[in-house]
């Protein structure tokens, strides 16, 4: 199974769910099902099955997130750094575009606000390169080649 690289931030979110989930959560579904068998006829109760599926969606999400908490690996921050690693903040150069980006761990990716993962493909490109090195991203609409200017 893959490393879940998170923030403790991130961390701490994920937590807090997985409580809800296997509490509050499963408490709700519960009573739903008691509910809805005391309307008689399973076979053609739509509660019932509903009340099913959410219960289903519910222990897959639990399945997953405790599988994540299993291989969590805390993105720690650090003063100076001369490698692009999981928690470097990059600033890259393509043409005359400059673009700064968060390398973060699957689980908190957002591109829209500038974090991508280091499982991606330009995340994969960039880690372990320094400041003044050219890395090169293979995308469908061709080759990208970027410029690393900064790592914070």
């Amino acid at each position: 199974m893959n490393k879940s690289y998170l923030t403790e931030e991130r961390l701490s979110e994920l937590k807090k769910e997985l409580e809800s989930l296997k509490i509050e959560k499963r408490r709700e579904i519960a009573e739903r099902l008691k509910t809805a068998k005391e309307y008689g006829d399973l076979s053609e109760n739509s509660e019932y099955s509903e009340a099913r599926e959410e219960q289903a969606k519910v222990e897959t999400r639990i399945n997953e997130l405790e599988g994540i908490l299993k291989q969590v690996v805390i993105i720690e921050k650090s003063g100076s750094v001369d490698k692009v690693r999981v928690g470097s903040v990059v600033t890259l150069k393509k043409n005359t575009t400059t673009i700064k980006y968060s390398i973060v761990g699957s689980n908190e990716t957002k591109p829209e606000e500038g974090r991508i993962s280091n499982e991606s493909p330009l995340g994969q490109a960039i880690l372990g390169h320094k400041i003044g090195d050219k890395v090169s991203v293979q995308t469908p609409n061709g080759e990208l080649s970027y410029l690393i200017t900064m790592i914070e």
